[in-house]
């Protein structure tokens, strides 16, 4: 599921900023951004994220300004500016473009190892109460978007179900077209031979067993309920299970289509469909 949250504080003269999103996806997969300094806390970082999302691609910005509003880059300064009129000398003395100098200089791993190499202990603590504060916010935009969702679910279930209903007068009338199809068949090419009613009768109650879809229709709604009953359970990381009970009704769905025999039954088997796909749509933002 999609998510957002952020939070603010402040440790003496620094400004702390933090910054979750997520998307959705069927793996885990946790993006940081942290100043170098927080490089050592990166594990406990990656532990509160695990304790509040259970998967999803999770990006994390944690910025750090100090009071003259400059962000803590963890750039040597004394050392880039040596390294740089060192270069900077060394291009113009052997004529070479001096393009590249700043990528060079901070692809050396002492430049940008730091200032801030270390953070004290009060600041960390400081950050990791303004991290929990955007794991809230994060939460309460989920609840919200959780919210929609269910009830678009809902509703899409409920449509699945009230087409289910709107079946059964179409049922009678199509029973009695097979039949009366079959009758008028067998007399135009029985030849004008006796027909044996009673064997005509089993055959046709034969024949109307096979397309009889009362087993599906039962499914079917059992399946919408106990969908629903998932939907509205209080435990979590309930996505993948619902997406197994959305497979069922889509597999009595496509039974109904097949035994419809009727242009009636056709067309709410193909809104029931779309319905369907909408609901496996919306499955897939669920943990």
């Amino acid at each position: 599921m999609t998510g957002y949250g952020s939070a603010r504080g402040t440790f003496h003269d620094k400004t702390i900023l933090v910054e979750l999103r997520s998307v959705n996806s069927k793996f885990t997969e946790v993006r940081l951004k942290l100043p170098v300094g927080y490089k050592s806390y990166e594990t406990a970082i990656r532990k509160l994220v695990a304790e509040v999302i259970d998967r999803g691609k999770i990006e994390l910005n944690l910025y750090v300004k100090s009071e003259d509003n400059t962000t803590e880059s963890g750039i040597n300064k004394e050392l880039f500016k040596s390294y740089y009129t060192t270069l900077n000398s060394l291009c113009r003395e052997l004529e070479i473009s001096d393009q590249n100098i700043l990528q060079s200089i901070l692809s050396i791993p002492e430049v940008l190892s730091s200032e801030a190499a270390e953070i004290e202990e009060e600041e960390w603590l400081a950050s990791e109460k303004v991290l929990k504060e955007a794991f809230e916010a994060f939460n309460e935009f989920r609840k919200v978007e959780g919210g929609a969702l269910k009830k678009d679910l809902e509703e899409r279930l409920d449509s699945i179900q009230t087409m289910l209903i709107a079946i059964e007068p179409f049922e009678v009338v199509r029973l009695d077209f097979q039949k009366n199809r079959l009758q008028k068949l067998l007399e135009e090419h029985g030849n004008g031979s006796i027909v044996d009613q009673n064997r005509f009768e089993q055959e046709l109650i034969y024949y109307l067993e096979k397309i009889d879809i009362n087993e599906e229709k039962v499914r079917l709604r059992q399946h919408c309920i106990y969908f629903a009953s998932e939907l509205n359970a209080s435990q979590m990381n309930k996505g993948r299970k619902l997406g197994f009970i959305a497979q069922e009704i889509g597999r009595e769905i496509n039974t109904l289509g097949a035994k419809a025999y009727s242009a009636d039954i056709q067309k709410l088997v193909v809104m029931m469909k779309d319905d369907l796909e909408k609901i496996k749509e919306q499955i897939a933002n669920i943990v």
